[in-house]
């Protein structure tokens, strides 16, 4: 009887053991809201029992100033990053500081979503357009509508010298034909001011006390589904998109884990999570949000990550020279 009981005891122990030995951990830097980054996180682990997941948020600028400081100490804590822009992830990548990781769930992706040599994946589609308060006497409908007399000082937008996606979108305009830096003089000509990010442009516009800003999408639906009086258009000429990428660090300590967070935001599930959340999801066959317009009729403008990171100085510089240093 002792015999039976002592081999259940050692089989018990060594099932334990075996259960430490497969259990795994994950540390997450993200730049997405803490609401989202939690149903993130809280998704994963029901998907991947056995994987905990340590994350940290902070704004973009925020969470890379962090991580390059772990870096050059020698010692960076993260596994994989979630956060805004694939520019910032090209920046990572050309430092070699990614890991390449060729996912599965790739094959399910436009090319134009993801790096080619696997360093980084979209995530998400966020578009940055118009929003309008209800009470304003024009409804924009393009880009153009901005810099019309209808709206002289009555026009807001973050900054590229504070938001990340700000910087994206002004890139984006200017590289577009019709638009260009002459565009942004037009609008600082016609009184539109640039100043922190999208929150305060959001406030800005349902408050009343601007008629117009430049925004990202998922803000002003969501602020308008709660009952702000606020509008918000995919203009004619196209929308520029940040996309929410996610990579793996080079020095990962949990790359397996990291593997498995980064199949499972680009999986079916994970896509279905971010439309729940209110974004466009970045791969195809996925149903939008509520509030937003077909895919289809959504223009998304292209942005060359390696070129924007070439001419980021030279960007702000110049939007600087336009707009002040807000």
């Amino acid at each position: 009887m002792k015999t039976i009981i002592s081999a259940v005891a050692a089989a018990a122990i060594a099932g334990l053991l075996s259960t430490a030995a497969q259990a795994e951990s994950l540390i997450l830097y993200t730049s997405q809201p803490n609401e989202d980054a939690q149903a993130t996180v809280d998704a994963f682990e029901a998907a991947n029992p056995g994987v905990e997941v340590e994350w940290v948020r902070e704004g973009t600028t925020k969470i890379m100033a962090k991580l390059m400081a772990e870096i050059e100490a020698g010692n960076p804590a993260a596994d994989v990053l979630l956060i805004a822009d694939t520019v910032t992830m090209q920046r990572l990548k050309e430092a070699g500081h990614l890991m390449p990781y060729k996912s599965p769930e790739a094959a399910a992706y436009d090319a134009a979503l993801f790096d080619a040599d696997g360093a980084y994946y979209s995530t998400k589609m966020i578009t940055t357009g118009i929003i309008y308060n209800t009470a304003a006497a024009m409804k924009p409908t393009g880009w153009q509508d901005l810099a019309k007399p209808e709206a002289k000082g009555l026009v807001t937008m973050p900054s590229p010298l504070t938001s990340g996606a700000a910087l994206i979108h002004a890139q984006t305009l200017t590289a577009i034909d019709g638009l260009g830096w002459d565009y942004y003089k037009a609008l600082a000509g016609n009184g539109a001011t640039a100043a922190g990010g999208n929150g305060g442009v959001l406030k800005a516009v349902a408050t009343g006390e601007k008629a117009y800003g430049m925004v990202v999408d998922f803000m002003a639906i969501r602020e308008k589904a709660r009952g702000a009086p606020v509008e918000f258009v995919f203009p004619a000429e196209g929308v520029s998109v940040v996309t929410e990428p996610v990579a793996i660090l080079k020095t990962a300590k949990n790359a397996d884990a990291a593997k498995k967070f980064v199949d499972f935001l680009l999986s079916v599930e994970g896509q279905k999570l971010a439309s729940k959340m209110g974004y466009i999801p970045a791969r195809d066959g996925v149903a939008l949000p509520q509030g937003f317009p077909a895919r289809e009729t959504i223009k998304v403008l292209p942005v060359d990550a390696a070129a924007a990171v070439k001419n980021a100085e030279a960007d702000l510089k110049t939007f600087s020279g336009v707009f002040g240093t807000n």
